[in-house]
This record gives structure tokens, sequence and C-alpha cells, in this order.
């Protein structure tokens, strides 16, 4: 049995950040049911690439739910969810503020149905502060928390990170503050409102250059792959590829020196606050002798050497790595559409007793509408009055 059998979610989002969060529920045994409009979530039509008409955005996180597809403008369908969560133990929602109260399904309304109801909010500035009406888009989060202002080469643009940084971090928050919330209502059997948004998140993982910020009133620059506190710690060439050295105290930097030919450079900047000082010196040394030899060689010289150095992989290298294989990092379920379909691994799959583990396949559109509604006490009549009205959609042949 999973940690989370029996917590049935009733997930309101759309996007990334919260049906990140619903997925990571889902891995851990919750009954996920995936609210979305007849006419799909918008990552449904985000692509390419597509399989089939399935986009892998969508097929990314959507893992472990069963799709109901219904119109909440329309008022039998914020019947059907007022019903369903009812029930629910969790709700997750990325409206803006205050759209869902004009539904009556807000936290206000729906707690008086079911207090034990944990409802996590997920919105770009949260409830409160003069931006909470604003809409919340990862990049544009990035560009406002900073983040953007320390990535990239120092004489380069700003640049944002390769994923959506900003809205994975709160996908995981989000399923972390459920899980405190679900634990909590144990002792206290309430339930509770969460208000998480992407600016808080991206704020609080600045980490040590945030704190560097407050202690000296500095704003950090962009260093490329460089560490602002650690040198060499980064992206190096090599002959034909990249590697990354991570070189995190003095001793590990002799070494280096010394597997690299340089013992001299080692004897100039034996403390790391010197190498801070002098970083354009001594990446320079080490950059020139890195490119005289291909990557597999150095790997090899400075793994025996008792170096931290990794190459820096493609996605293709990446999955391929035998610690990937060893790891099961792809788990394969069998799609409607699309058999034998792979999905990442969720990285609580080894909880030694109850570990995270894949469910369903992520549905196609309105794939269990007929079956949720049914669950919920509508009557097949009832269920077939909301398709003919447009307010709810049936994937045809399936219920």
């Amino acid at each position: 049995m999973k940690p989370l059998s029996g917590i049935k979610v009733l997930d309101l989002s759309r996007v990334l950040a919260g049906p990140l969060c619903t997925l990571i529920l889902a891995d851990l045994g919750a009954e996920v049911v995936k609210v979305e409009p007849p006419w799909g979530d918008e990552t449904r039509g985000w692509g390419p690439p597509f399989l089939m008409g399935e986009s892998a955005y969508f097929l990314a996180v959507n893992r472990g739910k069963r799709s109901l597809a219904l119109d909440l403008k329309r008022e039998e369908g914020q019947a059907a969810v007022r019903r369903l969560a009812q029930e629910a133990d969790v709700l997750v929602e990325n409206f803006k503020t205050g759209d869902l109260k004009r539904y009556r399904l807000d936290y206000e309304s729906l707690s008086g149905l079911n207090p034990r109801l944990v409802y996590l909010s997920i919105t770009g500035f949260g409830h409160t502060g003069p931006r909470a009406q604003e809409p919340g888009y990862d990049a544009a989060l990035q560009g406002y928390t900073g983040i953007m202002s320390v990535t990239g080469e120092p004489e380069g643009p700003p640049m944002k990170v390769g994923v959506a940084w900003i809205d994975v971090m709160t996908g995981m928050m989000g399923a972390v503050a459920v899980l405190a919330a679900l634990l909590e209502r144990e002792r206290s059997g309430q339930g509770q409102h969460i208000d998480l948004s992407l600016y808080d998140v991206g704020l609080f993982a600045l980490a040590n250059l945030g704190e560097s910020y407050l202690l000296t009133g500095v704003p950090p620059k962009r260093l490329g792959n460089a560490h602002a506190q650690i040198v060499p710690y980064g992206a190096f060439p090599a002959e034909d590829g990249w590697i990354v050295l991570a070189v995190g105290n003095d001793e590990q930097f002799g070494r280096l020196c010394r597997a690299l030919g340089l013992p001299g450079l080692g004897e100039r900047f034996p403390q790391n606050q010197k190498r801070v000082e002098n970083r354009e010196e001594v990446e320079k040394a080490l950059s020139q002798v890195l490119r005289t030899r291909p990557r597999a060689y150095w790997l090899s010289r400075l793994k025996e050497a008792g170096v931290p150095v990794a190459p820096v992989n493609d996605l293709k290298e990446a999955f391929a790595d035998p610690q990937a294989e060893a790891r099961g990092a792809i788990w394969m379920l069998e799609h409607p559409l699309l058999g034998n379909l792979p999905t990442l691994a969720n990285p609580l799959r080894f909880l030694s007793r109850t570990p995270a583990g894949p469910s369903l396949p992520p549905p196609l559109l309105g794939e269990h509408t007929e079956a949720v509604l049914l669950e919920a006490g509508l009557t097949q009549e009832e269920v077939q009055a909301l398709v003919e009205k447009g307010v709810a959609r049936k994937r045809d042949g399936v219920g």
C-alpha cells in the first residue's frame, strides 16, 4: 500500500505547477481527478512534439489521474465540483485570485461543505499584496525574482533557466504543503487553506545568493557556469566536449593541479578565498590544459585522482547513463492510444516500505467523465444531460 492510499484529490489546476504537485500525490497513492475544461488543459496543445495528438508537455505531468471534462463557467459544472468536493480530502487550483469565488468554489465556500478539506491555491503572486491580481507565468517570475539576473554569461544578456524552474519548484513545494496539512489534520480534524505563490517560491530558492545579497546589499552578478563563492566550480571545455569540475575544498584543488601537471598553480592559490579573488587567472590556466585532451580522458584521470568531475551530458547521454538504468529513471506505462509510454520516474520511489509508483497513464480528455460523475451520485440520465448541454465532455468509446 502506498502512503496516500485512500486520499482523494480534486485537481482543478492546469499547465505545470499544479499538475506536477498532483502527479506527486498520485505517485504516492492518492486518487486524483483532473477537472479540465471540455477543450482541455492548455498543455494538451503545447508542442511539438506530439504523438498521435498527445503532447509531451501534457504527458509529462499528468500520470496517475482521471480526466473529468467539465465547464466550470456553467452553473451545472460548478454544482458537480461542489458535490465532488464534499468527499475530497484535497483540492488543488491555480485560478487567478478571486475567480473561483464567483463560482462559489473558493475555500470559504467549500470548507463550509467539507471542513476537513485541504485546499491548495497556486498563484503567481499570492492572494495578498499589490500584485495579487496579476497572472503568473514562469518566465515573468524568473524576471521578477532575480534569477535571470544571475543566470547567463557575464557579458551576455540575462537568461532564464532551461526548464520552467519556478513552476517545477512550486509544484514540489505544493506537495510538501499538502502533506503537512494532511498530517496536521490528523491532530485537529480540520482542513485549511494554503496560499502558495510562484513569487514566494522563486525568492526562497535564491538560497545562498539571496542570503549574500541580504548580508551585503550588493546584488550578485552573472558568472556563467561559475560559482559565486567557490573556484573552480563549473563547466570547462575539453578537446571534444565539456566537463564539470566541482572542487569543493583546498585539498581537492591540490589534487586537481597535480593531475593537470600544474603544481605551481596549487602552490600559488592554496586557499579558496584567493582563488575566488583571482578567478579569471585560475580558470584560464585550467582551461588551457583541459582543452588539450578528450573529455573521456579527463573524466577517467580526474576521478582516479579523487577530483569531483562529471560530463556535461545532453538528455540522450543522461538517460543512457548506467546509473539511470540502475535506478530505474524511466517508468513505462500502457497508454490507451500510445501503447508503451515512457515517463519520468518519481524520485520518491526509494521509500523502503511505501515507495512511490505509477498507477494510471496520463488520461485522454474526458476519458473518465462518466465514471467520476456516476461515483459522485449523478444518475446516467443526469450525466447524459450534462454532455448534451455541453457542460461535460466524454471521450468517445470510453467513460
